[in-house]
């Protein structure tokens, strides 16, 4: 059984749904890439433009201005792997000369023309998202016949388009975008069950649940983004199970625990 790694997320925008502006400033999001860091994250995610529901675009420069120098910042006293999380090829290429490794990309290098190039270009791990529509508009009746089975096609297809471009194979990451263009609970949940059918198109798997408002449908004590930490860990844990490489959270040190605690046990059952 490999250990799940866990991506701790740092927001630099001002309009984040879960910590919206807290590290819009460098000082902040350094002291907070360095407790992430120290509660025992495997790598980092920057981003600089939110991706919520309803979120407004972020320019070009706007973008790289937010995330390039905390990078170079973390990459100057930390060897951990950095994710730069962006649409943009310029972003990520500015990310990347900064000491980013991986491109998390939530609309799966269809964002720009030029997104599969630039990705075989750079050489850096690169993350394929399921989105159906876009951040503006993606949550307005989003509809599925088989929501598992229409994710798993569409991710297969963009990691067969980026490895056609000359991303190499070991660098295509799979991410199936539990809250992005999918009902509250009629799709989320589904997916996160049938999660061992993404794992098995045979790519790591990244998979983020952390305080996503669908937490909320089924539990009304978590309205607000922090006090959904029970269905974040739970939704890692689920993750876990299915076998996925990587989760995608906020809360870094609950969530080792909980990964530790849970591995312990499956190991125990399975010595």
């Amino acid at each position: 059984m490999q250990p799940v790694r866990v991506m701790g997320v740092i927001n630099t925008t001002p309009d984040s749904f879960s910590d919206g502006g807290r590290f819009d400033n460098l000082a902040a999001a350094i002291l907070h890439a360095r407790r992430l860091i120290a509660e025992g994250a495997d790598l980092l995610d920057v981003g600089g433009e939110s991706t919520r529901p309803g979120a407004e675009p972020v320019d070009e420069a706007e973008e790289i201005a937010r995330v390039v120098p905390l990078i170079a910042a973390i990459r100057a006293e930390s060897a951990i792997p950095i994710s730069v999380d962006t649409m943009k090829p310029a972003v990520a290429r500015a990310a990347v000369a900064a000491g980013a490794t991986m491109w998390n990309d939530i609309s799966a290098q269809r964002h720009a023309p030029d997104s599969l190039e630039v990705a075989a270009e750079l050489g850096c791990e690169v993350v394929l998202m399921h989105m159906q529509g876009e951040p503006g508009t993606m949550q307005v009746e989003p509809h599925y016949d088989d929501v598992v089975g229409e994710v798993a096609e569409f991710l297969m297809s963009r990691a067969e388009a980026a490895m056609a471009a000359g991303v190499a194979r070991e660098k295509v990451w799979l991410d199936p975008g539990v809250g992005f263009g999918k009902h509250m609970t009629r799709h989320n949940l589904p997916l996160l069950a049938g999660l061992d059918r993404i794992v098995a198109l045979g790519f790591p798997v990244l998979v983020g649940v952390s305080r996503k408002s669908f937490i909320s449908g089924l539990d009304e004590g978590g309205r607000n983004a922090d006090q959904r930490l029970g269905g974040s860990i739970a939704g890692a844990l689920a993750g876990a199970a299915a076998g996925v490489a990587a989760v995608r959270v906020h809360d870094v040190r609950e969530t080792v625990q909980a990964l530790r605690v849970w591995q312990a046990i499956a190991g125990a059952a399975n010595p």
